[in-house]
């Protein structure tokens, strides 16, 4: 089975081919960054416009570069949500309008558990049973996963996501937006040992998570050190190195509670050095598996979205055509396959 994927959720336009017998044939994926970086943030207004005048050259240049005509594709897979809505209604209406005059079903995949199945588009790629780390801008969550839809979220965050965190103290710092991966180079060149930060949540049972306070910390301490580049590295630094060590905390009792040996991380976050060397190291002293996907399936991608929504279309799962985009939708909704 062929199956063309879009997504739209936020500030990315993705769309992917993925064959169920061949793997990723192709991808296209265009981010919105410079159109959003003059605000700090994304506009969500700006952002679904954009998504309209990307989205068709975007499908005909997947379709072109893969060799495929529209004759041989079998289905289609959207993002139905969570994310913007503004920005979702427009692959969704792309996709449901191609569905209907191309005469083939069409799948809603959720935004998150197109994250969660990401690494299986690389080798090795992981088995059933994990948990899952999903961090990413809007989104921090454990979840304890038997297999396709089988989910149960463990903890979630209560306020901040971690990228969400990673852009505000970015910003407190004066970096450009999108300020993650920068505040991750800055601290590159900072060093430890000169500021302890909170690791929060981590002083109490349970696997929820919380960043906004550490950003309100990290505030407050950027108002009483010096303004200079150095300086800012190594606040940098601390701050990256406080929310590695929760999450590294966290999964750990996660893997505790469940029983499990294996963590699959995925996500914006997941791209972050430190994270991958500190769960790296981690792996080895306790004993367990840890899987991230590449680099280029961490952020929104046509990929994750076309190879969630192959499989449930090769389960026999379809989404009608007059399905609404769902801007809130719980993981643990979804159907078993």
């Amino acid at each position: 089975m062929i199956v063309l994927g879009i997504e739209t959720s936020c500030d990315e336009t993705g769309v992917a081919l993925y064959c169920s017998e061949r793997g990723l044939l192709a991808q296209q994926l265009y981010s919105q960054i410079k159109l959003h970086a003059d605000y700090g943030g994304v506009v969500p207004e700006l952002a679904s416009r954009d998504h309209v005048r990307k989205i068709v050259p975007l499908v005909q240049e997947t379709l072109r570069q893969a060799g495929i005509e529209q004759s041989d594709i079998d289905g289609i897979a959207y993002t139905r949500g969570p994310g913007l809505i503004g920005a979702l209604l427009v692959g969704s209406s792309m996709a449901r309008s191609l569905a209907y005059a191309w005469q083939i079903p069409a799948i809603g995949v959720h935004h998150m558990e197109g994250h969660l199945l990401a690494p299986m588009l690389d080798e090795p790629s992981p088995s059933f049973p994990f948990v899952a780390l999903l961090v990413s801008g809007g989104h921090s969550m454990l979840v304890n996963v038997q297999g396709i839809g089988v989910y149960e979220v463990l903890g979630e965050s209560v306020d901040d996501a971690a990228g969400e965190a990673f852009d505000k103290t970015a910003k407190l710092l004066g970096l450009d937006y999108p300020g993650g991966p920068l505040l991750a180079k800055l601290a590159e060149k900072g060093s430890g040992g000169h500021y302890k930060f909170p690791r929060p949540m981590t002083d109490r049972p349970g696997l929820d998570m919380s960043f906004s306070g550490l950003k309100t910390f990290v505030a407050n301490t950027i108002k009483k050190e010096a303004d200079d580049e150095q300086t800012h590295a190594n606040i940098a630094y601390a701050f990256q190195e406080a929310v590695v060590d929760t999450l590294l905390i966290k999964c750990r009792r996660a893997l505790k509670q469940t029983g499990l040996k294996r963590i699959v991380m995925a996500g914006g976050v997941a791209a972050n050095k430190m994270l991958r060397e500190e769960f790296a190291k981690a792996s080895q002293k306790d004993k367990f598996e840890v899987f991230y996907p590449s680099f280029e399936y961490c952020t929104d991608n046509g990929a994750m979205i076309a190879y969630a929504g192959c499989k449930r279309l090769v389960a026999g799962e379809t989404t009608p055509l007059n399905s609404k985009s769902l801007p809130r939708w719980s993981l643990e909704e979804l159907d078993a396959i």
